[in-house]
């Protein structure tokens, strides 16, 4: 069985994709954008935005977890970069981790970021490059920005696929595209 849901269409790095919109609050949606197993689209964004930052002072890529993993990935592996990622859960092996606090847009709820012990001398003294999918509300790069700043890192640049929202509010982050927020009409 079929399910039909509306959608918006994106072209980034020469690929073309249906994101479907997404109703966070009544009468407010967001185009959803999952990378994960999408390895042509990964590929591809990631090359862009290794490009993007290819000028930058960069020691160390960090995300946070999960959908923007795999960009990370491809992104340190395309600039012979090491990269960390801010779990959402602790476990017991992560030690001493720095944790941080944010709200994701997409569920509505609180969040906490981890810093497993041994990534902390990986990116102390270091310059880092933040890296996400899609920058919404900016809360997620709040949390690794503070999480940064207690681990002796220094944030040297702000990265991801698209941003969302208010096109202003992000002139200064590294993106392939922005996408809009789609409010109802009543």
């Amino acid at each position: 069985m079929s399910s039909t849901y509306e959608t918006y269409p994106v072209e980034v790095a020469g690929v073309k994709r249906e994101l479907r919109l997404f109703t966070i609050k009544p009468g407010i949606r967001i185009a959803i954008l999952n990378i994960l197993g999408d390895t042509e689209f990964v590929q591809a964004v990631s090359q862009a935005l290794a490009e993007k930052l290819a000028n930058q002072p960069i020691d160390v890529i960090v995300t946070a977890e999960a959908k923007s993993i795999p960009l990370a990935h491809a992104v340190a592996v395309a600039m012979k970069l090491p990269y960390v990622v801010l779990r959402k859960s602790f476990k017991p092996y992560m030690g001493d981790a720095l944790r941080s606090e944010t709200l994701s847009i997409t569920t509505g709820e609180p969040q906490t970021l981890f810093l497993d012990e041994k990534d902390r001398d990986l990116i102390r003294g270091k310059n880092v490059a933040l890296v996400d999918d899609v920058i919404s509300t900016g809360s997620t790069l709040q949390g690794m920005r503070l999480i940064m700043d207690h681990a002796g890192a220094k944030v040297t640049v702000e990265a991801a696929i698209f941003t969302e929202g208010d096109r202003a509010k992000w002139s200064n982050i590294v993106a392939l595209g922005h996408l809009p927020v789609f409010f109802d009409e009543k």
